[in-house]
């Protein structure tokens, strides 16, 4: 998902102010229920496995999955709260308004996507030396 919010962020919704008036619509339609059928799955595998990481850790080792959750959980709150909106309102017609909206409140997810990255690296990093370890036995 950090690769795709990027690509989005960076590419896809910039451009929507490219797409022109008398398509925006039809667009902007395609958009949303095309990108729901890819993202939605692997945004709710994504929220199961933030959860189970947090339920299956040990109570030492609790910090960096319930980091990673809050993270995923500010995701949520901004796609729900800001980005869901923003589209909603495109839906009408292009607004530069409304678009500037889409682009600046998709930082947050931007933001909390890459974090989540950095966080599981460093769930990962712990696992590493334990995992090498029990492999030599």
């Amino acid at each position: 998902m950090t690769g795709l919010i990027w690509f989005v962020q960076i590419v896809h919704y910039p451009m929507f102010s490219s797409v022109g008036d008398d398509q925006f619509v039809d667009y902007e339609a395609r958009h949303q229920r095309l990108t729901t059928y890819v993202v939605m799955p692997v945004m709710l595998v994504e929220l199961a496995t933030a959860i189970l990481l947090v339920s299956m850790s040990s109570p030492g080792n609790r910090v960096l999955p319930w980091i990673g959750l809050v993270l995923l959980i500010i995701v949520w709150l901004s796609t729900w709260a800001l980005q869901v909106p923003a589209h909603n309102a495109l839906q009408a017609g292009f607004s530069s308004a409304e678009h500037n909206k889409l682009v600046t409140t998709n930082w947050i997810r931007t933001v909390a996507w890459t974090g989540r990255i950095a966080v599981l690296c460093a769930m990962i990093h712990r696992l590493l030396p334990n995992e090498v370890a029990n492999l030599a036995k």
